[in-house]
């Protein structure tokens, strides 16, 4: 049985961790799956955004507890393979929604953070953790949360074990909306059906201009950028067309 089911429809990528038994645990053999679902996806010109999310009642309940214990004895390998499925998602020149529809834990809170957006249900929650279990944050855990919900927010949830869910979520900054559990995939499909008609290269161009300006670039060369990437959409031959008084 696949871990990890793709269905594309519409010009939207809907990626499904699917090991509910684990609570889609960042198993190595899961984020083999996920890497290869995300390479497939980003190679169809056709495809303008992903949905993330879970099967059963959890999004995804972190790393495999078995890699942890390795790292223990010094075998880090199976940890720094879970680093890197939700560092995939974070580098995907595709827009990414996590549609969050139960915990997302640890690892499974980075992924979750990964994504552009965060749509949440109303029973989901997220759970940092790692301080539970006696591990240091990882896979740049602090800064993703710090720039989402601030310092207070994140030291409250980090240090102290804050869990936060629904509302919660959307007040701190963490998920743009909280919705019913059964309204979930319908609220991110709302989203992401509005890049339906839109040009798949300039969906990805903008995305970039979006990571560039959040790395702290000044206006001046924030502006030349822009204006480089606004006349190359000019020369699109979609753009013409859409453009109406």
């Amino acid at each position: 049985m696949s871990l990890v089911d793709v269905l594309v429809e519409g010009g939207t990528a809907r990626v499904t961790l699917n090991d509910p038994e684990r609570r889609n645990i960042l198993s190595g053999d899961l984020v083999r799956e996920v890497l290869a679902a995300f390479d497939a996806v980003e190679a169809d010109p056709e495809v303008r955004s992903v949905v993330i999310t879970g099967a059963g009642p959890a999004f995804c309940a972190g790393a495999d507890l078995d890699d942890l214990r390795a790292a223990t004895r010094g075998d880090s390998r199976g940890v720094e393979l879970v680093y890197e499925g939700f560092l995939r998602v974070a580098r995907s020149p595709l827009p990414t929604i996590a549609a969050v529809n139960g915990p997302a834990v640890g690892a499974g809170f980075n992924l979750a953070l990964a994504c552009d957006v965060r749509i949440v249900a109303e029973s989901a929650w997220f759970d940092t953790r790692f301080l539970k279990i006696g591990i240091h944050p990882g896979g740049g855990h602090t800064w993703m949360l710090d720039r989402l919900v601030g310092p207070q927010t994140a030291a409250a949830m980090v240090l102290f074990g804050e869990r936060v869910g629904g509302a919660e979520a959307v007040a701190a900054g963490l998920a743009l909306r909280a919705v019913p559990d059964a309204g979930l995939l319908d609220a991110a499909a709302v989203l992401t059906s509005r890049l339906a008609a839109v040009e798949p290269e300039l969906v990805r161009r903008t995305k970039e201009t979006l990571r560039l300006a959040g790395d702290g670039r000044d206006h001046d060369s924030a502006l030349a950028h822009e204006t480089r990437e606004q006349m190359w959409s000019l020369t699109l031959p979609t753009t013409a067309a859409r453009i109406v008084r």
